[in-house]
């Protein structure tokens, strides 16, 4: 299927999308103020250790102190020789006020500082470089066990001629590639980290000692593969940045980058501003008629599919089958999209036939193989939910661009005006409960409208009642500046 990138560009932000047979599959965004951290690495200094949790926090110079679990330090593990699976206690491993190099793995995230590991990689095109090992891997992606076999064998050969006993994994855009590139690669990651430990030994810790590409490079160099026809830019200069990089790097893209200029702008041109749109309501659409409901909660993602207004033309299961089985296609693409991660609870449409379940599982699995992030799916279970897990390193795309709604607090719920009059009933029988000294001060109500016109309309009754049990006048006002469930009460 062919792809394109698309690459919007301005002096407040940097937007990317990735489009296959036209629809959006992806969208990275960065403002002018919050570039991803990922990839950054660091010259930190341990703050302080929690021996229960088996982690310490870690000053990198960030608003926050970093996060350093034991499992994600992999150097000192081995370099005190312990090819145990236990993992060590981790105050034999780190100290408080000790300096080391850590990298970012996931991005400040609601609140919580960075997640860190000692497990560096440095990537390029077609390598990753890991300067605290000498193992060679290869990318799961890259199937054929020949080629495997070659790219092993070239990157152990790479290695000895230019004297280096480093780590590097080939990336899946590697398959086939020839000797130079790898070699030209390994070089380049080679430099790289001479110069990232020539920064250290010149910085004052906390300190940046490597900092990742900015967005349009990198995904020019992550995104782009022989399915990708076109690369559009609509800024000029960033456009001369990606051409130059793609000349010395990946030449044989040179021809797909283009300089859009046309009048409308590059994401409405291609409907991505319709699609950011969309990825921000939790309801989506099915061809069938029927929808997806996906709700984004702290612990984990929920998605709930529903025939809608879908009737089928057969009998009942196989109506729920259809339904299912689109829901499996777009729900990969929705996460993609959305790039929501962490663990995922999806409940499909009850069904009886057990091959159906096979079918549908089988078609959720298939359409997640396009994802890059890391994913894991398990069968349905007794109450016939499907769990999933997507590898998480930054904020989703509701996170980038909203914040919990002021009135509500992020819950999505607002106290009824009936609701709200009840409230005010009962802490005015509390107060005056309070205040006998004054029997001769009235009270003054101020809420929103609606809960005035309730007070006066339905309620009216009711505030009768209340004002001759207390004895006093109860006279009401509305306030513009309340929001929907606040109240106050004045004492005259």
């Amino acid at each position: 299927m062919a792809e394109e990138l698309l690459i919007a560009v301005s002096e407040f932000e940097t937007r990317v999308a990735k489009l296959a047979g036209g629809a959006v599959q992806e969208i990275h965004l960065t403002r002018a103020a919050g570039y991803s951290l990922t990839g950054n690495i660091y010259l930190g200094k341990v703050e302080r250790i929690i021996q229960g949790m088996q982690a310490a926090f870690v000053n990198v110079g960030l608003e926050r102190p970093g996060f350093l679990h034991v499992r994600d330090i992999e150097g000192p593990r081995l370099i005190q020789g312990d090819s145990s699976d236990e993992r060590p206690d981790i105050r034999d491993l780190l100290h408080e006020g000790q300096q080391l190099m850590v990298q970012i793995a996931k991005d400040p995230i609601s609140g919580k500082g960075a997640r860190l590991t000692t497990q560096l990689a440095i990537a390029s095109r077609y390598m990753v470089l890991m300067p605290f090992t000498d193992h060679i891997g290869i990318s799961h992606r890259i199937e054929d066990e020949a080629e495997r076999e070659r790219l092993k064998s070239l990157i152990d050969e790479v290695r000895q001629v230019h004297g280096t006993g480093m780590g590097f994994i080939a990336r899946t855009a590697a398959d086939c590639v020839a000797r130079d590139a790898i070699e030209l690669d390994v070089q380049v990651l080679t430099r790289i980290w001479d110069r990232v430990l020539e920064k250290k030994a010149n910085v004052i810790c906390p300190a940046i000692v490597y900092e990742e590409l900015p967005l349009h490079i990198r995904v020019v160099r992550d995104l782009t593969d022989p399915d990708v026809e076109t690369i559009r830019i609509d800024h000029a200069d960033t456009y001369a940045r990606v051409r130059r990089f793609v000349d010395e790097f990946i030449p044989e893209f040179s021809e797909r980058v283009t300089l859009y200029q046309d009048e409308r702008t590059l994401f409405q041109r291609y409907g991505v501003e319709d699609e950011i749109a969309r990825a921000l309501d939790k309801r989506v659409s099915l061809k069938c008629g029927g929808h997806l409901v996906i709700e984004q909660t702290e612990a984990m993602i929920t998605i709930d599919v529903n025939t809608g207004g879908f009737l089928g033309s057969k009998n009942l299961e196989e109506t729920v089958y259809r339904a299912n089985l689109e829901a499996a296609g777009v729900i990969p693409r929705q996460l993609r999209l959305r790039n929501l991660g962490g663990i995922i609870v999806v409940d499909f449409i009850d069904m009886e036939d057990e091959e159906h379940q096979r079918q549908v599982l089988r078609a959720l699995e298939k359409a997640s193989e396009a994802d890059s992030a890391r994913i894991r799916i398990e069968g349905f279970s007794s109450l016939g939910l499907v769990q999933m897990s997507r590898k998480r390193t930054r904020e989703s795309l509701v996170q980038q661009v909203c914040e919990p709604c002021s009135h509500c607090g992020g819950a999505g719920f607002v106290k009824t005006p009936e609701t709200t009059c009840l409230e005010v009933f009962r802490a005015i029988v509390e107060d005056a409960g309070k205040r006998c000294d004054h029997p001769d001060r009235d009270y003054l109500i101020r809420s929103t409208s609606e809960v005035v016109d309730r007070l006066l309309d339905e309620d009216a009754e009711q505030m009768q009642r209340l004002s001759a049990r207390i004895g006093r006048e109860i006279t009401i006002q509305i306030e513009p500046s309340c929001h929907p469930g606040d109240f106050d009460i004045v004492l005259l």
